[in-house]
């Protein structure tokens, strides 16, 4: 083996442990957690997978030039928040992952980037569940394209109804490129803080009457025409 070849060789490795050591898990170390997007390129990280296209190239290891090239494509496709169409979720497939989630009693999809789950109780409306259908959903494809919605179907008041939502790569209420948000409440809560103000008790009956009225009429005018 010549000297220059050794040269490439060491830089070679020198570059992979580079890349291995920048690119790990950067919470907990049982990489449980779903992946992030949204964040900024690790700057060493990706000029070692530059230097590293080349000199794979030089030595004749096209695969790793590959590799190296689509790793570093995906990161900045993740950090503009892009999902990749070359990783689409079955939806028939996502049901029933979602599914074996502890408390999720039904699964369906809105569209194309909203799932919505049913569950059984206000304890499982929590972003630990959501958490919990993104991990499930991680194998089957890039899960930043997915956007997931709870809603406790055991709920009686309108508090309990409300649905909580978030992209499973990115913070609540953030969204992917292309992505549109969707709200599933039937009253915006908002309004219903309004609501719950105005209908507060007072000290008389005229101004809780008019209070009510000021109430029927928010409602009526959030409620959307059949």
């Amino acid at each position: 083996m010549t000297i220059q070849k050794l040269a490439r060789l060491t830089l070679f490795a020198s570059l992979m442990l580079a890349v291995g050591g920048c690119s790990g898990p950067k919470d907990g170390t049982d990489g449980e957690r779903e992946a992030q997007a949204g964040q900024p390129i690790n700057p060493v990280t990706l000029a070692a997978r530059l230097l590293a296209i080349p000199v794979a190239t030089a030595l004749g290891d096209s695969a790793t030039a590959d590799g190296q090239f689509q790793a570093a494509h995906s990161d900045l496709m993740r950090s503009m928040k892009v999902a990749d169409s070359r990783r689409p979720i079955d939806r028939e497939a996502a049901r029933a992952a979602a599914g074996q989630v502890a408390g999720v009693r039904t699964v369906v999809w809105i569209d194309r980037h909203h799932l919505l789950a049913l569950v059984d109780g206000g304890g499982y409306r929590s972003q630990q569940t959501i958490s919990g259908i993104c991990q499930q959903l991680e194998p089957l494809g890039d899960t930043l394209a997915v956007v997931v919605h709870l809603q406790d179907a055991t709920a009686s008041t309108g508090d309990e109804l409300e649905t909580i939502s978030r992209n499973c790569q990115l913070r609540p209420g953030e969204l992917a490129m292309a992505q549109t948000k969707r709200s599933l409440d039937v009253i915006d809560p908002t309004v219903r803080a309004r609501h719950k103000s105005i209908n507060a008790s007072a000290e008389d009956p005229a101004e809780s009457r008019r209070r009510a009225d000021e109430a029927m009429r928010l409602l009526e005018a959030s409620t959307p025409e059949m």
